[in-house]
């Protein structure tokens, strides 16, 4: 507690140094912390809400940064004398207002467009679902609930009330599978699976090894064990690399890129990573979905149960629709 009898917030501190040249590394490490919502307090500090997902996504991020040649460090912090809770939540507020305004501008003027000459019709309708996913975006990570995101959402929804129209995906060639190095094999990630390991356990059960048994353990990473695959873990056989999660590398290492499995890596990936590379209009449901079965049980078996049977319908639903 303080010294005015309220309890101290936990944050994590995530100090990193990266060299200036190449600038590529730089930029997109910038790009993550902007989609993990962190806000600056120092020029190499940013800061996130002490929870176990920012744990885990700065846990990814400064292997990225490691991995560029930087230097990272994680905090977990209180602020005693200085910056105090509400100037941190503050900052938080700060930048997804502004983030929110740029939503609500770009709509108005999509909505001013189509309004001003029918022509526009179909940049509207594009524009409204790609603004539709960068507003879920920013509300994932609206910690302390901003104002701005009540003005963003209405004009964002007239909007689509005036084009009512969702955006089509687009095809690719199914390739052949090549799965039998990871067959008759054991599979070892970390406890508390979420969307990144259920659908990677789920690839494994329908397209590689029906039979397969997997080992939840307590720890980030193990030593490499005989016979076995350790996967979505810090030194795994299968795990994220550069910004790939773990259900993408492994479903480019069998092979299997048909259009139904490349739709799911996309939405895994936008939901893992949160940088909305692919922009999924699906990703925000089945990010809802999963935390929905997460936050129901902690038995890692019965998660992947119940995750399994949300991919089994989502890949029902691409063959279906043709992807």
């Amino acid at each position: 507690m303080n010294d005015t009898g309220t309890t101290r917030d936990d944050w994590l501190l995530l100090v990193h140094q990266l060299p200036a040249k190449p600038a590529y590394p730089r930029v997109k490490v910038w790009r993550r912390l902007q989609a993990l919502g962190a806000v600056p307090i120092k020029n190499a500090v940013h800061v996130l809400p002490c929870t176990e997902e920012a744990r885990e996504d700065f846990a990814w991020l400064i292997r990225e940064i490691l991995e560029g040649g930087g230097e990272a460090t994680l905090c977990e912090a209180r602020f005693i004398d200085g910056l105090a809770d509400a100037d941190v939540r503050g900052l938080f507020d700060q930048a997804r207002d502004e983030d929110y305004a740029t939503v609500a501008a770009e709509a108005r003027a999509l909505l001013e467009g189509v309004q001003a000459d029918p022509a526009k019709m179909d940049e509207a309708r594009a524009g409204a679902v790609r603004l539709r996913t960068r507003l879920n975006q920013i509300a994932a990570i609206d910690f302390f609930g901003a104002h701005g995101r009540a003005a963003a959402s209405g004009v964002l929804d007239l909007l689509e009330t005036t084009t009512r129209e969702q955006t089509e995906m687009q095809a690719s060639e199914p390739a052949s599978p090549d799965v039998d190095a990871y067959k008759g094999l054991r599979w070892i990630t970390r406890q508390g699976i979420h969307v990144d390991r259920i659908a990677t356990a789920w690839l494994v059960r329908r397209f590689i090894d029906a039979e397969a048994v997997f080992t939840f353990v307590p720890s980030r990473s193990v030593d490499p064990v005989p016979g076995a695959v350790r996967f979505d873990m810090m030194d795994g056989e299968v795990t994220h690399e550069g910004d790939r999660c773990s259900f993408e590398v492994l479903l480019g290492r069998i092979g299997l890129a048909n259009t139904s499995l490349q739709a799911i890596a996309e939405i895994v990936h936008d939901i893992d990573l949160k940088d909305g590379k692919y922009g999924r209009a699906e990703a925000d449901g089945i990010r809802v979905l999963i935390a929905g079965i997460c936050m129901g049980t902690k038995d890692d078996d019965e998660r992947l149960a119940r995750g399994m049977a949300v991919f089994d319908d989502l890949l029902g639903f691409f063959r279906k629709k043709g992807n």
